[in-house]
């Protein structure tokens, strides 16, 4: 997820179930699941692709920060698909990396791709709310 290994995020994780436990004030062997429902709380992973999300729709939609908005490209912007239905969506292009460990885990490709996977829908909608 976007740069970090499974070690970082299993251990990110506990903390945020531990959190999760503290808050609530539930014993150390009671299920986790149920208090980060209760607290609306995402798990890691999902939580850093929601921020990348928030982050793209803040660069795509408000040109705010102007460099997040630089740093991809739409696919509506290529010249071959210029008259086709996808212009209507706002879809990313993702480029093809030389390093899958370094150039898959650049801001780009990671909010592109987590961008990409969200509904059409989502992807137009103006703001936030």
């Amino acid at each position: 997820m976007a740069g970090a290994s499974s070690t970082q995020l299993r251990r990110l994780q506990s903390v945020l179930n531990a959190a999760a436990r503290l808050v609530c004030s539930a014993s150390k062997y009671e299920s986790v699941t149920g208090l980060l429902r209760q607290l609306h709380w995402l798990k890691v992973p999902e939580r850093i692709i929601f921020r990348l999300c928030v982050l793209m729709h803040h660069g795509l939609h408000e040109g705010e920060p102007a460099y997040l908005a630089e740093s991809v490209r739409r696919t509506s912007s290529r010249n071959i698909r210029r008259h086709t239905r996808s212009n209507d969506t706002v879809t990313l292009l993702v480029r093809p990396t030389r390093r899958s460990t370094l150039g898959d885990r650049a801001f780009p490709m990671a909010a592109a791709r987590a961008w990409n996977a969200l509904r059409a829908r989502v992807r137009c909608e103006p703001s936030l709310n």
